[in-house]
């Protein structure tokens, strides 16, 4: 079934909690609201113990006005199971879901998300509470979507408790089947004495006195990443028996901070994939951060997405919480619709007045409407309206980036051969000259199908197993131009180390074989002999078939290949068995991309972001400007500047921090 959002344009809107506020208040939102441009509200999700005030007793008097209130006004309902935060009482009475954490510690409630994923009671309560939603409020006027829960494993990823370690082992033999030696050999628990005889012997990777077993360690983060979304996809159920046409989503977290769940596996699950992004206020370039999160969300959904929540300015859980600067809001959010959001909603509506989330901002801020954030908002709205006709375009992209939760947890397991590596790290290094330069970029999982891409990078993927280690050189044999950076390849599925020479998987596709590795100290650098640095790691390559495009000039590796091209098959396999420095990696990247024959969108002056969306008819234009100097773009002929509605010839100019989009005739 075709579940859709049926809110038309750009959704704009945010998270309302109108029980934080006295009634008389409700009105003054509704007439704001208006104003801002306000299409649909997030309702309803940490209002649990209001819901129900003790078990199986429920108070839907409150929601009932104010879903009223929101149809009376125009404004659509995404409706929240309010399942994130269960009440006092359901913890008294239930004391076992409480988390436990990995040193054995049991966590109090007093926040959010204080439970067990692998919880019964907790189970049985939340699917309680959602289906008496589902009763009450399917096919209601205001619900336009169900918002299932909220950032799940945001602060309990991970249970270490006993009916946790039962579950982990439940997963485990659905997974290896009940013979356990399957497990031991998968786990390669001969290695300290490991081998388990039963299967109640096998526990949750707890605080221990050394590392714990690396297999381990990755089933349990795949274990919990399947836990949550078990819990997902029963409340989705609940929702769609009640409401079949209604879609539903739940507010992913792709963002640098946060890396629990294998969204791979969850996007399927969702009718309409919705995102959280949050910028580090210690981020320089927070606009590559964005512009990555939103090419990750879009390829998630594998089209347009739901910005869920972002910020209108300053956070309140980092050490500093930076406001944003003049523009910042509005450059942000059509960042995020460049990227490929059909709706922006930030947390939250109203700025709280207390609680743990007092000191972060909101769209009608603690200085009211006589604020700049105020007039921001309700420009955005306003921009958000000109841009109605770009929902439903998505991004085109020749170039993919390989994507995979999997490695990513495995290389950041520790006993690595350097503790500096940092998965989103070595993918943003260049992803990074891709963005400057222009160029549109996809995120695929190793086993996508690639045959839509001149160019597929693959900047770190330690782990792969053998059907994605031979759907990428099969990519290069068939005349593919494929990239791949160090340490990948090295491991298989089970986190085993691949024998016969790094980079493993990858030898043969790639012509190489290294024979030892020599990461580099923090702040050490090497000379690479086409120019440029070096740093982070190294390794003694082997050409085998290969041919040296760069080598190392000094340290512990002098004369040694850095940088390889191998002939494979029709196509081509390039290694990088370093970290360039910035500018060399970007020429360096240049240089493949040229061979694989990848153009940018457009090009720009430096510090303009250049992104297209393809709909049916059309081509829209998105021109950022971050450097502050403004910048002039040359555009088609007959092309429209939608913001300002100006008819364009040949060029558009974006004034020094501003947005132009450009809506251009198919044909250029």
């Amino acid at each position: 079934m075709n579940r859709t959002l049926s809110v038309p344009g750009i959704v704009y809107g945010g998270d309302y909690n109108p029980e934080q506020w006295p009634e008389e208040v409700w009105a003054e939102d509704m007439r704001l609201m208006r104003e801002a441009g306000v299409t649909m509200v997030s309702v309803g999700i940490f209002s649990w113990a209001l819901l129900e005030p003790s078990e199986g007793a429920y108070d839907f008097s409150r929601l009932d006005r104010i879903l009223g209130l929101l149809h009376e006004n125009g404004i659509a309902a995404d409706l929240a199971t309010p399942t994130a935060a269960p009440p006092a009482w359901f913890f008294r009475a239930h004391p076992e879901s409480l988390p436990v954490d990995r040193d054995g510690r049991t966590l109090s409630y007093g926040s959010r998300q204080t439970f067990c994923p692998s919880s019964p009671a907790y189970r049985t309560a939340a699917l309680r509470v959602a289906g008496a939603l589902a009763e009450r409020y399917a096919g209601h006027p205001a619900v336009a979507m169900w918002h299932v829960h909220n950032e799940y494993g945001c602060h309990n990823a991970a249970c270490y408790c006993d009916t946790s370690a039962q579950a982990f082992r439940r997963w485990l033999r659905a997974r290896y089947g009940d013979d356990l030696a399957v497990l031991n050999h998968a786990w390669g628990t001969t290695f300290w004495s490991q081998w388990y005889y039963d299967w109640a012997e096998i526990l949750p990777p707890r605080a221990t006195g050394a590392v714990p077993n690396p297999s381990q360690q990755l089933d349990w983060r795949r274990f919990c990443s399947d836990e949550l979304l078990s819990l997902y996809t029963a409340e989705r159920d609940v929702l769609r028996a009640a409401a079949p046409d209604t879609p539903a989503t739940t507010n992913f977290m792709v963002m640098e901070s946060f890396d629990a769940l294998d969204y791979w596996r969850w996007a399927p699950e969702l009718d309409l994939v919705s995102n959280d992004h949050y910028l580090q206020s210690a981020d320089p370039e927070s606009e590559i951060d964005i512009a990555l999160c939103g090419d990750l969300t879009r390829s998630l959904a594998g089209g347009p997405w739901l910005l869920m929540e972002h910020s209108t300015g300053a956070v309140n859980w980092q050490p500093v919480n930076r406001a944003k600067g003049p523009g910042e809001l509005r450059r942000n959010a059509l960042a995020h619709v460049a990227h490929g959001a059909d709706g922006i909603a930030y947390f939250q509506w109203r700025a709280a007045k207390a609680g743990a989330e007092q000191w972060h901002s909101a769209m009608l801020p603690h200085a009211g409407t006589d604020s700049r954030i105020w007039q921001d908002v309700v420009r955005l709205g306003a921009d958000l309206k000109a841009l109605a006709e770009v929902r439903g375009s998505t991004g085109t992209a020749e170039v993919a980036i390989v994507w995979d939760w999997n490695a990513r947890w495995a290389l950041e397991l520790p006993s690595q051969p350097s503790g500096e590596l940092r998965y989103l790290d070595l993918v943003r290094s260049w992803y990074a000259p891709l963005w400057r330069a222009g160029v549109a970029v996809d995120f695929v999982r190793p086993d996508a199908d690639l045959r839509a891409y001149r160019l597929v990078l693959a900047p770190s993927l330690y782990l792969v197993d053998d059907a994605g280690a031979a759907n990428l050189t099969g990519y290069a044999e068939r005349g593919g131009t494929l990239a791949v950076g160090f340490h990948s390849g090295t491991v298989d599925d089970n986190c085993h180390v691949r024998l016969g020479g790094y980079p493993g998987a990858f030898r043969e596709a790639l012509g190489v074989r290294t024979d030892e590795l020599f990461p580099l100290l923090p702040g050490e650098t090497v000379g690479l002999s086409g120019g440029g640095t070096a740093s982070l790691w190294s390794e003694r390559v082997r050409p085998a078939g290969a041919e040296t495009v760069t080598s190392y000039t000094d340290g512990p590796l002098s004369g040694v290949p850095a940088v390889t091209r191998h002939a494979y098959g029709t196509g081509s396999a390039w290694y990088l068995a370093t970290r360039p420095d910035p500018d060399t990696l970007a020429a360096l990247l240049d240089r493949i991309r040229a061979e694989a024959g990848v153009a940018p969108v457009r090009t720009a002056p430096p510090g303009v972001e250049v992104v297209r969306r393809r709909g049916a008819d059309a081509d829209y234009l998105f021109l950022i400007d971050h450097s502050g100097k403004g910048a002039e773009v040359t555009v088609a002929d007959g092309a429209v500047e939608l913001l300002t509605g100006k008819d364009l010839t040949a060029s558009v100019t974006v004034p020094p921090g501003e947005v132009a989009v450009v809506r251009e005739p198919r044909d250029r």
